[in-house]
């Protein structure tokens, strides 16, 4: 049987240094949806898809957008960190490494 790649499903099809190469993948399409919708309606969509965090506690990723969105001041930053706090996975390091854009 061959593996289904998800994560990493542009490894070894694209340079990881060109965005161009991500797009051309298909790339950035939810990114070109969500500049045409509200905060609100972003983070309705996150909440309905599920998205949680890759970490161990899987933390629910509209509950971060929410912190954020209700912040205050005008500028506002979502981080992510890639840590690789379980030894021996590389896992962040190898979606990073070739296909850094997806992580947007």
């Amino acid at each position: 049987m061959q593996e289904l790649h998800i994560l990493l499903k542009n490894k070894d099809k694209i340079d990881p240094n060109s965005a161009r190469d991500y797009a051309d993948q298909g790339g950035f399409s939810a990114l070109r949806k969500a500049l045409s919708m509200t905060s609100e309606e972003i983070i309705t969509e996150v909440k309905n898809a599920g998205l949680r965090g890759r970490g161990g506690a899987g933390f629910p990723t509209f509950r971060k957008m929410e912190f954020t969105a209700n912040a205050p001041g005008d500028i506002r930053y979502i981080v992510c960190n890639a840590d690789e706090g379980e030894p021996g996975t590389n896992k962040d390091r190898m979606l990073l490494s070739t296909d850094p854009c997806s992580v947007f």
